[in-house]
């Protein structure tokens, strides 16, 4: 199959997967999760082509991955200590059925299946318990997780930044336009103009930003804030809940917040999060408690952070990751918001396609010095409550 943005597909039934899977519950080393089973059997759109991703293990930058595929489904975290992330879940082609539409029948594919516990006649698969029993293992006394998101490095391989078939695969696949992917390119090279020029960079941002003005446009992205490092940051108590209505503040506003790092209280404000200062949102859920991907320890917030609906990393300004359609959801001190009333909210709150093209006109682009590149990948977590 060669799935693009916005074909219809049918997730397999569980035996027809059960049977694909190694005796650790993956293909290809991608791990099937549990949380995945309950769309067995239903149809959803591509909601785009991962044929890469981003390392947010090694912080390697661009990642490979044949044959893969985002829905429009993320993890509830259930069989994984309610993680709150609420990652994209990764999908294989081998796992879904190319269909017509919602209601259109589809032909009966040969497939060999098993026992109603996913064992093949053959003696490969796995059986359901397998894919349950793998979420976890017990490492000095301590359970550590196993998901999609840990296991990243071994079922993807190193993609360059500078691969140009990746971005022929972008508009091939339908993940972005043409017109995206050539702001993209402007925006790397007065990324890269900037790097090269760094005594005339305070001059170039303050023209990029007179430019922009005029329509609207994303002031620079990868400002620094105003506090230094080891000084208390900005604090905001709003007990902010699902549902509940906020604006970001503006881009000035949240650098004051920041110290020298950009980071408040330990989380990092990343330059994806600034095509959607000013915007109004829903807080979609608290951030309590994540999976650490890099050790798969369960991991703690000490300072409350929520994520809002349909505000993900666009990986417009991504540190050698360019257009990853992973769509990380961005994570929010209570410092960056404010309450915004259902009567004054009602007709600003951003559909999905208009809050993709908030920021069309400050596309993503490839930060060419080390600290950028530190910034662009420096995971949005604190340090762990022992």
């Amino acid at each position: 199959m060669t799935l693009k943005t916005g074909d219809w597909v049918e997730v397999r039934s569980k035996q027809e997967i059960l049977v694909s899977l190694d005796s650790k519950g993956r293909l290809d080393g991608l791990p099937f999760m549990p949380e995945m089973f309950q769309y067995c059997g239903q149809r959803f759109k591509v909601y785009k082509r991962a044929h890469k991703t981003c390392d947010t293990v090694n912080g390697t930058g661009g990642r490979r991955l044949p044959g893969g595929i985002h829905l429009d489904l993320r993890c509830d975290g259930k069989a994984h200590g309610n993680c709150d992330a609420a990652c994209l879940l990764f999908w294989k082609e081998a796992w879904l059925k190319p269909v017509k539409g919602p209601e259109q029948p589809i032909e009966l594919q040969s497939c060999t299946t098993g026992d109603e516990n996913g064992e093949s006649a053959s003696g490969g698969g796995c059986a359901e318990q397998d894919v349950r029993n793998a979420t976890s293992r017990q490492l000095l006394g301590e359970t550590r997780y196993v998901c999609q998101a840990t296991e990243l490095p071994h079922y993807t391989s190193r993609l360059r930044w500078w691969n140009i078939f990746q971005y022929v695969e972008d508009y091939r696949s339908g993940n972005v336009s043409a017109g995206r992917l050539i702001r993209g390119f402007v925006y790397a090279s007065f990324s890269e103009l900037c790097h090269r020029l760094s005594r005339l960079a305070p001059l170039l941002q303050w023209l990029y930003d007179r430019v922009q003005a005029p329509w609207g446009g994303i002031p620079y992205p990868r400002r620094k804030g105003t506090i230094p490092v080891g000084q208390a940051t900005l604090s905001s108590t709003l007990n902010l809940q699902p549902g509940d209505l906020v604006r970001v503040k503006s881009y000035k506003s949240i650098l004051e917040t920041l110290d020298s790092a950009n980071k408040n209280a330990g989380l990092f404000f990343d330059a994806e999060l600034v095509p959607y200062c000013g915007g109004t949102y829903r807080v979609r859920a608290r951030i309590r408690q994540f999976v650490d991907e890099r050790s798969g320890e369960m991991s703690f917030l000490r300072t409350p952070a929520v994520i809002l609906e349909h505000v993900w990393c666009q990986s417009r300004y991504s540190a050698c990751r360019m257009l990853c359609p992973r769509s990380i959801y961005s994570w929010w001190r209570e410092a960056w918001l404010e309450r915004v009333s259902e009567e004054a909210g009602a007709v600003a709150v951003k559909p999905p396609r208009a809050v993709e093209e908030a920021g069309r006109s400050m596309p993503v682009g490839r930060p060419t010095s080390p600290v950028a590149a530190h910034l662009s990948s420096e995971p949005q977590s604190e340090a762990r409550l022992d």
